[in-house]
């Protein structure tokens, strides 16, 4: 087992907003669905050594990162070696600011963070060490998606002003989100749905890194053979409107971290 994280590149879609910005973006991600303790409806887990997938009893849209997980071997050892750092005998013994320390120590060059392309913030204490990063990086951002909702408010006037959360609807606490009225992102079917609900769709993930509103990501990743949302895909795909890719190039898992809820 490595001793340090390893962090990606970001995809085509956020390399688009690293181009608009003109800043240098990066990206972490952990084990999807076996690090999400709030996910519901996105519950998809790729086996660690056969990447066979298994959805969740409510899953409604699979975790695109599951699927990729699923596909690629050397994305499934990164995921679990980032896993496997954070959790080892030594970790375990550490307090949230030495978390902090090991999750520096492995940072690389970046203007912008995208923390979790898969998996989620998996116990307070890991939480706790990436508000603490950031605060010991107050000239860089560091952006989220999350379900750990119960997690986010035992902090909630603790968060660093350059760490910008996004409650992900579709989880065990999306009653948290009303509740503390958490700015929020929500998966919808169509344009149409988006529309109806009075939400803007992020394309390049500048809503989560710096927008204040709620917004809408459209479906992506790979569906269920005949679900409701594979069917829904195959109508955005079809229109052109989205789908998102997930490699640049063939058979390159650095390049699978699209935008996910």
């Amino acid at each position: 087992m490595e001793t340090k994280l390893r962090f990606s590149t970001p995809n085509a879609k956020l390399k688009a907003l690293a181009k608009r910005l003109g800043l240098k973006l990066k990206t972490f991600t952990l084990p999807s669905g076996f690090t999400c303790p709030g996910a519901l409806e996105c519950l998809s887990k790729a086996n660690r050594e056969t990447g066979k997938i298994t959805d969740g009893p409510e899953t409604e849209f699979r975790c695109f990162q599951a699927s990729a997980e699923a596909l690629y071997p050397s994305l499934r050892n990164m995921v679990w070696n980032n896993f496997n750092v954070l959790t080892s005998g030594t970790a375990k013994k550490m307090d949230d600011l030495q978390l902090a320390s090991l999750i520096e120590e492995s940072l690389p060059k970046f203007d912008i963070l995208r923390v979790h392309v898969g998996g989620d913030f998996f116990s307070q204490k890991y939480f706790d060490a990436w508000l603490e990063v950031a605060r010991r990086n107050p000239s860089r951002i560091f952006y989220a998606y999350t379900k750990s909702l119960k997690f986010w408010i035992q902090r909630l006037n603790e968060i660093p002003e350059n760490f910008v959360l996004t409650a992900s609807r579709g989880g065990t606490h999306d009653f948290l989100i009303d509740e503390f009225m958490l700015k929020e992102a929500v998966v919808v079917f169509s344009e149409e749905e988006a529309e109806e609900k009075g939400l803007e769709i992020d394309h390049d993930d500048w809503h989560a890194a710096y927008g204040k509103e709620n917004f809408a990501l459209l479906l992506h990743g790979t569906q269920p053979k005949g679900s409701v949302a594979g069917e829904a895909l195959k109508k955005l795909r079809r229109a052109g409107k989205g789908g998102y890719p997930a490699t640049e190039k063939k058979g390159d898992p650095r390049v699978l971290e699209e935008v996910a809820a």
